[in-house]
């Protein structure tokens, strides 16, 4: 199979001998650019997350509520470009859909390069310069559900934490180079010198056009489509009406949507609770968090993704404890080594959650066949792809609400009491729930033929 070969009809991940000679290098150069493009959407989407730190020194006059908004509304439109983003894969090809994503990523990155020399800008068009940021958000639920149809089923949890991570990753990426390049002149288009407050805020959209014109050549040559992975809107919606697909959403909310959330509003929580501290820090958060999603597939793949996710939820909780308690002394060290373990486990969650989708989907489609032989069991596999692949987006697309929830929490919390408490007890509670609905459904011995005992694949 050539690399430009743009859509492959022969491919079959579960055949050792095909997986060796055929199979493994072309799932890797398709890894390889999937992860960078996705890298590229993670950090667009979470720009906002430094940029509305530094519009106060650029000249902007808006409140700390509306700053927090900022920050908080790419993570909503993000989850809801999921959804379409979700079943585009399997419409119009993994790598056709790369190119397209990547490159209307140029659409909130010349937006923001613009608008952020404007200090004069209503608020009302700078929250929709900062929706448009969500384009970035999408990209996640396309690529997991692409990179899913690629690797076999033994292999899924490490591909997609390593997909997802590589992603993630430039959460943290974006949050250390931005205010480095705010004070390099170098980008400057729009004028000689710097803005108001001594720095060059439309960096910080210019920085992305070469990598964006990379990501978009790179999936054109060297990426493909799967036709194994087509399928029709109504194959995959069927996934709507599994009662597991709402029961992972909710949990996933509590693991990625923690991840995403404090991401973006680390670096505002930060210069509102400690003033005298560089935001510039908070780059290690989303970093511990992006590098511990491999291990929280890889766990998953040893040990099952249910008793991962079960005690991560425990250490969650008891990290949150321990910010809230921080927070309330005014200790920054111990506020940040907190928070950096509450970090790690959502990373970790993340990763341990996402390998049970799969299993999950796989495990419900043979018990449907069961009986039916070899040809009932093949065509129960393939359906169990198509549908987790959806499953994937469409959980990742819910889960990515906590974008938009954390920051917004974080913000009427500090509006209503003058600190961010209120919002991480909400949060804490939350963590509880999940808890509950994981032992409950996927750990539970006498959980029935929808719980645990029909579910032994996701604990591998």
């Amino acid at each position: 199979m050539n690399k430009r070969n743009t859509w492959i009809s022969d491919w079959r991940p579960d055949d050792e001998t095909f997986w060796k000679s055929t199979g493994k290098p072309i799932a890797q150069r398709n890894l390889i650019w999937s992860i960078f493009a996705e890298h590229l959407g993670f950090s667009i989407w979470l720009i906002w997350s430094i940029v509305a730190t530094k519009l106060p020194q650029a000249g902007f006059k808006y409140t700390t509520e509306e700053l927090f908004q900022l920050v908080a509304l790419p993570g909503l439109i993000g989850s809801l470009m999921r959804f379409p983003y979700t079943f585009a894969v399997t419409t119009f090809g993994g790598r056709n859909w790369t190119i397209f994503s990547a490159a209307v990523l140029f659409i909130p990155t010349v937006a923001l390069a613009f608008f952020v020399t404007q200090p004069d800008t209503p608020f009302s068009l700078m929250l929709l310069v900062a929706a448009t940021a969500g384009l970035g958000g999408g990209n996640f639920a396309s690529s997991m559900a692409n990179i899913s149809f690629f690797y076999p089923d033994r292999m899924k949890g490490w591909a997609l934490g390593l997909n997802a991570a590589g992603g993630n990753i430039g959460v943290s990426g974006v949050q250390l180079l931005t205010p480095i390049l705010l004070g390099v002149g170098l980008m400057n288009l729009y004028q000689a010198s710097p803005g108001p407050g001594g720095i060059y805020l439309q960096n910080a959209g210019l920085m992305w056009m070469l990598p964006l014109v990379i990501a978009v050549a790179g999936a054109y040559f060297f990426m493909n489509n799967l036709t194994s992975a087509k399928s029709s809107f109504k194959d995959q919606l069927a996934i709507v009406g599994r009662k597991h697909t709402w029961v992972m959403s909710y949990i996933y909310i509590g693991t990625f949507g923690s991840f995403i959330g404090y991401s973006a509003a680390f670096p505002l929580l930060i210069k509102t609770q400690f003033p005298a501290v560089t935001v510039a820090i908070a780059f290690l958060g989303p970093l511990v968090g992006s590098l511990s999603r491999p291990l929280g597939g890889l766990l998953a793949d040893k040990v099952g993704g249910a008793i991962v996710t079960f005690w991560n939820f425990i250490a969650m909780a008891a990290a949150t404890i321990g910010v809230m308690y921080f927070v309330n002394v005014k200790d920054f060290a111990g506020f940040l080594a907190m928070f950096l373990i509450l970090f790690v486990t959502t990373g970790v969650g993340n990763g341990s959650t996402y390998r049970m989708i799969p299993s999950i989907f796989r495990e419900q489609k043979l018990r449907e066949v069961k009986g039916s032989g070899e040809a009932g069991r093949a065509a129960a596999l393939k359906a169990a792809g198509i549908e987790a692949a959806a499953a994937l987006g469409f959980i990742g697309a819910i889960g990515a609400c906590g974008g938009y929830l954390i920051p917004r929490g974080f913000g009427a919390s500090i509006a209503a009491t003058g600190g961010p408490h209120l919002a991480l007890a909400i949060f804490l509670a939350f963590y509880v729930t999940c808890l509950g609905l994981t032992w409950w459904y996927y750990l539970r011995r006498s959980s029935g033929a929808a719980g645990a005992a029909h579910l032994a694949e996701a604990r591998v």
